[in-house]
């Protein structure tokens, strides 16, 4: 069933806020643009509204849906991980998207790669943007989940979001306004469920097995990403076998927002060598 979004603070995008429900949540998504569909998963405390100057440029080549990852943004229901990959596949059938590109950032890049590595003949390519770690090979924990849900529970959601925005993950190199505005206003929207109530962490999962992976895959980070993640990169380029690597110039491991001319172009070239564009 889709509704349509709730009062709020205007939308700033051409296409508004629409809800999906299914298991007693209400996913919010965008459907934009024209031709090969594009489906974005973001990161932890994000939402949908990260990939706005993705969809800005590629919306006239591209059909981009974007959604807020349960219990994040404004979904409804407890962050679940283990379920993203349910959501995204009942959303792409809800709207009879057939084969898509999926883009996973951070710790959206799990579910975009189990998703492809479950469903491989629905993912027509692959874009994995500042992996957590996947591998057997990645040991470093560079968000301690711990440490910010004792922060959240002792002194309330607005400690902890002054606390993680300081962040190096969420450090912006750039200094453009509308972007440095543009993440403020997700951190502020996080509803925090996963740090005030007892969910499980969100890496809690088995090691996919990624020699099985036979979708063109394209591995991003940003120049200044965090080492953890750029290694992780690096070991997912070498186990994956229909891999490319990237990194974007002046970038942390906000790429996306921190220098989307080169972020897009280099995405869109990918895509336009693995996808049948379409009108």
């Amino acid at each position: 069933m889709v509704t349509p979004a709730a009062a709020g603070p205007p939308p700033e995008h051409r296409a508004p806020d629409r809800f999906y429900a299914r298991d007693g949540v209400r996913l919010r998504f965008r459907d934009e643009g024209r031709g090969t569909p594009v489906m974005l998963l973001h990161g932890w405390t994000l939402d949908l509204d990260m990939w706005d100057p993705q969809v800005e440029a590629w919306c006239d080549h591209f059909r981009l849906v974007r959604f807020d990852r349960r219990g994040f943004g404004l979904s409804s229901g407890d962050p679940a991980p283990a379920r993203d990959l349910a959501d995204l596949d009942a959303l792409r059938l809800h709207l009879e998207l057939g084969p898509v590109a999926v883009v996973g950032m951070s710790q959206g890049a799990r579910a975009a790669v189990e998703f492809a590595l479950a469903y491989p003949e629905a993912v027509a390519c692959l874009v994995l943007d500042g992996p957590p770690h996947l591998t057997k090979a990645a040991s470093e924990d560079d968000v301690p989940f711990a440490h910010y849900q004792a922060i959240a529970r002792a002194q309330g959601l607005v400690a902890f979001q002054n606390t993680w925005a300081r962040h190096p993950l969420l450090e912006l190199r750039s200094r453009d306004a509308s972007a440095r505005r543009l993440l403020a206003r997700m951190l502020a929207r996080y509803p925090g469920r996963d740090l005030l109530q007892e969910v499980a962490p969100s890496d809690a999962a088995a090691v996919p097995r990624f020699e099985a992976l036979a979708t063109p895959t394209l591995l991003v980070t940003g120049e200044h990403d965090q080492p953890a993640r750029v290694r992780e990169a690096d070991e997912l380029a070498r186990q994956i076998p229909y891999a490319e690597r990237a990194v974007i110039r002046h970038a942390g491991h906000l790429p996306n927002l921190d220098n989307p001319l080169v972020y897009n172009a280099r995405v869109r070239a990918f895509f336009d060598r693995h996808l049948r564009l379409r009108s």
